[in-house]
């Protein structure tokens, strides 16, 4: 029987939790096995981790008794939910319930919940800067999460709370890259004035992950922010127009027309921007790019992010 550290990774065919197990695996030596939990053994994602030697197991959020199953023998847990798959902050509510009460009946010893802020506490449902969504909510996305810690601390479950950043992969697969004009020019569109914000590579996010994991309980209670590097729009257009050889501007439109775009998720994600704007020092003091670095001494800066993957960011 193995004597290392079992930690089970749910969402291990998605970015933070495909990172974090490729992570585990590639570290020499390392203290800790992985059990890659996903709905589906059968994807091509969950098959290429199972050629790795990855042990992959089923298991799905909204089956509590599979979620139970999946902890048997573990160490620790990195529990993650995707808000997009549903945009629903009580179906996030509901699964990290699922998580907390799996994780006290397994008696984990350390516990990462991958949750954001709760944007209610800065800017509260009567104040009408940015819209209430949903009756509830600032930003969805954020909210649930946050919302959701409290189930972690109440059940006494030993948790390091990890809060990520933007991530830069949404400039390839969630249409947030430069867009060609009707002046044929590329700009990069984002309602977040002159503020800098966070940023991060998603495979860094489960490198940050293991780092936590490595400080062996030091950060159980804590929340951990991680970021890659801290930028303004304008920097971002002119490391992107480096990267792309060709001349990207910075478009700094309003929240309001951002949310006004229409598409679905664009008034949660217009005030998430406005958010990351008017809130700068805050999320970028929580999301510390030096603390990031002890975790994941591979931690990237944009640029070497582009240096690998601007060829892979759709430009019309």
């Amino acid at each position: 029987m193995s004597s290392k550290k079992l930690i089970v990774v749910f969402g291990a065919t998605g970015a933070q939790g495909g990172g974090l197990v490729r992570a585990i695996l590639h570290e020499a030596d390392s203290e800790f096995s992985v059990r890659a939990i996903t709905r589906d053994v059968n994807s091509d994602k969950a098959k290429e981790l199972a050629k790795l030697g990855v042990e992959v197991v089923a298991a799905d959020v909204d089956d509590a008794a599979s979620v139970q199953k999946a902890l048997q023998g573990a160490y620790g847990a990195y529990f993650v939910t995707f808000f997009w798959a549903h945009y629903s902050p009580e179906k996030e509510n509901a699964e990290a319930a699922t998580y907390a009460n799996a994780a006290k009946a397994a008696g984990l010893k350390h516990v990462i919940w991958s949750t954001l802020e709760d944007t209610r506490e800065y800017v509260p449902l009567t104040d009408d800067r940015m819209p209430t969504l949903g009756g509830k909510y600032k930003v969805p996305h954020f909210d649930g999460k946050g919302e959701s810690d409290k189930l972690f601390i109440q059940a006494g479950i030993p948790t390091t709370f990890l809060r990520a950043s933007f991530y830069w992969e949404n400039f390839i697969f969630f249409g947030s890259g430069p867009k060609r004009g009707a002046d044929g020019k590329l700009a990069l569109t984002l309602p977040i004035g002159k503020a800098k914000m966070s940023g991060i590579a998603a495979e860094d996010i489960g490198k940050c992950a293991l780092g936590i994991f490595k400080k062996n309980g030091e950060l159980i209670g804590k929340t951990v922010g991680i970021g890659g590097e801290h930028l303004t729009g304008q920097e971002m257009a002119m490391a992107l127009s480096k990267a792309l050889k060709e001349e990207v501007y910075y478009n700094g439109i309003s929240p309001a027309m951002f949310r006004g775009f229409g598409f679905p998720g664009a008034d949660d994600l217009g005030n998430m921007f406005q958010f990351y704007d008017e809130f700068e020092k805050d999320l970028n003091k929580t999301r510390d790019v030096e603390f990031s670095k002890k975790l994941n001494p591979e931690l990237q800066t944009f640029e070497q992010w582009l240096d690998k993957n601007a060829k892979r960011i759709p430009i019309d």
